[in-house]
């Protein structure tokens, strides 16, 4: 990528951040810790490599997003809304009666959203039926899926990944945010990952660590996981926790924070460099 793409896409990343800051705000509490550190990501991931039209989310060759980390769905939200599938003002109306936007990601409701999610471990198994599926169905998109290391306490991850290198998932790219955190504590302290890098390769993975708010760096990996042919792909993206956020970015806490509209106002033009 030149600088200038670069640049275009840390400026949507703040985008996103800045929204999702702002929805979780108004509505007062949200998983905003683990809606940050996905932010780099999304930005990359919509508005340069997957191949998605707004005016037709359900297009059978789309390229295809479970965000298996499903209360991260916020900065989904908010990246949706800039990509155009559904105005922004919906935003503001984030996990209240009625509305488009719940809490966790749920794809009857909302548009441009690819699976309903939230029920952590389910995601990544989707993600491999839909691969499996594209392929039975000769459709040649890809399939990204996004799942937490906390979320890695799961059994159902491995069975996936398991499943995943036996069908030869090559159009399947997995992204761990690793930001060290989950709702009890750090990983660390709660389940031990150790090398989850060794993990998905004993797995029978293609794996590549890069830093997840480096743009250049990931959509390096993210080319690299294209040209890799009979195996799928994780990608392990060392993340911080509320990164951007300045009352939550690097604490536990973070993962589910209560905070209102004028803490809001203040992280924003903090952000901002307001």
């Amino acid at each position: 990528m030149t600088k200038d793409q670069v640049a275009e896409l840390e400026g949507r990343a703040k985008e996103i951040r800045v929204l999702t800051i702002d929805a979780i705000g108004h509505l007062g509490v949200g998983h905003i810790g683990g809606a940050m550190s996905v932010a780099d990501l999304l930005a990359l991931l919509y508005f340069r490599r997957m191949d998605v039209d707004p005016k037709d989310p359900r297009r059978a060759d789309r390229d295809q997003l479970v965000l298996s980390k499903g209360h991260a769905g916020p900065a989904l939200y908010a990246t949706l809304a800039l990509k155009g599938y559904f105005p922004i003002e919906w935003l503001r109306t984030l996990n209240v009666g009625g509305t488009a936007l719940p809490s966790h990601c749920d794809r009857n409701r909302t548009p441009g959203i690819d699976m309903t999610t939230g029920s952590l471990g389910q995601g990544i198994s989707a993600a491999c039926g839909i691969a499996l599926g594209n392929r039975l169905a000769s459709v040649g998109s890809r399939v990204y899926c996004v799942i937490g290391d906390g979320e890695c306490d799961e059994g159902q991850v491995w069975e996936a990944a398991m499943f995943a290198a036996h069908y030869k998932l090559d159009r399947l790219t997995t992204f761990v945010d690793r930001n060290g955190m989950q709702i009890d504590g750090r990983t660390d302290e709660i389940m031990a990952l150790g090398s989850l890098a060794a993990k998905w390769r004993a797995f029978g993975w293609f794996v590549q660590e890069v830093d997840g708010h480096d743009m250049g760096a990931m959509d390096g990996a993210i080319g690299a996981a294209a040209l890799e042919l009979g195996r799928p792909s994780m990608i392990i993206l060392d993340t911080i926790k509320g990164k951007g956020f300045s009352i939550g970015e690097g604490k536990v806490e973070s993962h589910n924070m209560s905070f209102g509209a004028e803490e809001a106002k203040k992280a924003i033009a903090a952000l901002e460099g307001r």
